[in-house]
């Protein structure tokens, strides 16, 4: 018989857990800017943060 492949520990990230783990906490870091997210395959490849400092006018 055949045994079952071991599942990660809970604990564990997936990918796509990791991916949605990375995006939050980059916008939790910003107050203004845009998150880029390139997906390839249905795989998130890379994540680009662009953050735009907001100056007070003197």
């Amino acid at each position: 018989m055949d045994s079952l492949p071991e599942k990660p520990p809970p604990t564990a990230l997936t990918g796509l857990d990791e991916s949605l783990q990375s995006i939050h906490e980059a916008l939790a870091r910003m107050q203004f800017g845009t998150v880029l997210v390139t997906v390839h395959d249905g795989r998130v490849v890379q994540i680009d943060v662009t953050e735009k400092k907001r100056l007070k006018p003197s």
